[in-house]
């Protein structure tokens, strides 16, 4: 793609890397946005940001990737602007450190966005720039947070702007939490700026494409690191409580109730006496019950430590659940997911007591038969099963036939694979055996589990 010169080619390019990013933009949104441009006045940049948002932006998950590439594409200013926008009476380029330093605690104290911005723009010119190799040089906002240390600054600022009132009162919280806002607004001013530098030295596309994690319903749950995972948690109570009404519904669709005697002779006598429609009393509405199954082996840990939060939140929603795990062995683990336990200290104890291993090495088939041998009596006609893992056995047997006969004693049974489907069945993978005895969905991430409660209507 060319560099965007018109607006028509920057909306084109921005709606562009605002899909790459994973963020959802239909082709009927994107004319919404540009026909909303036609109403605002451009020169205002944060109009212009509203429109874009309330046109685009669906889901406040989307929005801060949005704002990273909004500032990319429609960036506040250009290089060189940065030392006029500079105070008067502080030469940004030769100013020693220390009066930089006093000058930003004034600001943490207390300024405007456009202060804060101005003077993050003169620091990266000032500090930002490393040399990366020869003839090469780069932008890197490490070194400005690096040189002027703005979280070291608490101490100063309390003593100015407290000037001896009694400490730890409401005054200073409310000074901690302005200056605490302050630094972060800094520190997402030098990182934009750091950004924007390297868009006009590498491209736009080429910075959009590594600045914007993907949001968080879209991140591979193989992926997801320790800070996904806290988020994550906020994710799992609402897709319990969908997969208990979905599969509740399933259950009332599959099977009727008792023969309504009286209401099928009433109906016969339009028909002379023939009962050509019988009718059925509506089945006792009941919550079901639900079987886990859950790989809990070091190539899918991450996966595993989503489901187990799964496995928690579901607890609330079914009248039984029984959760069980493996890696070559299996044990129930439901004891360490009681009501009101702590899911940290579960995840804890389940790592340290459950007896899953024997060798370390993944094996579905041994699983399988341990299970079938041990807990075979946890499924049954209520029951739905659900078995989540890569279906990755080092190339062991997958007995198939135990597999048949647990799913033939339960009501339902469905298998969450974590990798793409482009995987299956290469390795060690034997995932399109299993998918003929147990259906198989590509659940890589929240919205693709989203996508499976949904099929379930």
């Amino acid at each position: 793609m060319r560099e965007p010169g018109s607006l028509v080619d920057r909306h084109i390019g921005f709606v562009h890397a605002l899909r790459e990013a994973g963020v959802p933009v239909s082709l009927a949104e994107g004319l919404d946005a540009a026909n909303a441009l036609r109403v605002i006045e451009l020169s205002d940049r944060e109009s212009l940001r509203a429109a874009y948002a309330a046109t685009l932006v669906k889901k406040p998950a989307y929005r801060p990737g949005f704002d990273v590439l909004f500032d990319l594409w429609f960036p506040s200013s250009t290089t060189g602007l940065a030392a006029e926008r500079a105070p008067e009476d502080l030469d940004p380029r030769t100013a020693p450190v220390a009066e930089l330093r006093a000058h930003l605690a004034r600001l943490l104290a207390d300024s405007t966005d456009l202060e804060l911005r101005a003077f993050a723009q003169a620091m990266v010119e000032r500090f930002g720039r490393q040399d990366s190799g020869p003839g090469r040089q780069n932008w890197f906002s490490y070194s400005v947070m690096r040189a002027l240390s703005p979280e070291t600054l608490m101490a100063t600022i309390l003593r100015e702007v407290l000037q001896g009132r009694e400490r730890g009162g409401l005054a200073e919280k409310t000074v901690r939490r302005r200056v605490q806002d302050n630094t972060r607004r800094f520190e997402e001013a030098v990182a934009t700026d750091v950004r924007r530098r390297i868009a006009e030295d590498s491209g736009i596309e080429r910075i959009a494409r590594s600045a914007v994690r993907p949001p968080l319903d879209q991140i591979d749950f193989l992926r997801v690191t320790r800070d996904d995972l806290a988020r994550l948690r906020r994710e799992v109570h609402p897709l319990a409580r969908r997969l208990a009404a979905r599969l509740t519904i399933r259950q009332r669709k599959g099977r009727r109730g008792r023969l309504d005697f009286r209401k099928t002779v009433r109906a016969s006598l339009q028909s002379g006496g023939v009962p050509l429609t019988t009718h059925f009393r509506p089945p006792r509405p009941h919550r079901p019950e639900l079987v886990i199954l859950c790989d809990t082996s070091d190539s899918v840990s991450s996966f595993a430590h989503f489901t187990l939060l799964l496995t928690y939140a579901l607890r609330e929603q079914f009248t039984k659940v029984r959760a069980f795990g493996f890696v070559d062995t299996v044990d129930e683990i439901t004891r360490f997911f009681q009501p009101g336990a702590d899911v940290v200290e579960a995840m804890t104890r389940l790592a340290n007591e459950a007896d899953m291993v024997r060798f370390g090495r993944t094996n579905y088939g041994h699983a399988l038969e341990r299970f079938a041998e041990r807990h075979g009596d946890a499924l049954g006609p209520r029951t739905s099963l659900l078995i989540l893992g890569d279906a990755r056995s080092n190339y062991q047997p997958p007995a198939l036939d135990v597999l048949k006969s647990l799913v033939s004693g339960c009501r339902h049974a469905y298998w969450l694979n974590p990798e793409p489907r482009a995987q299956w069945d290469t390795g060690d993978s034997v995932a399109s055996d299993y998918a003929t005895v147990v259906p198989m969905h590509e659940c890589r991430n929240v919205a693709q589990l989203t996508a499976f409660i949904e099929t379930l209507a």
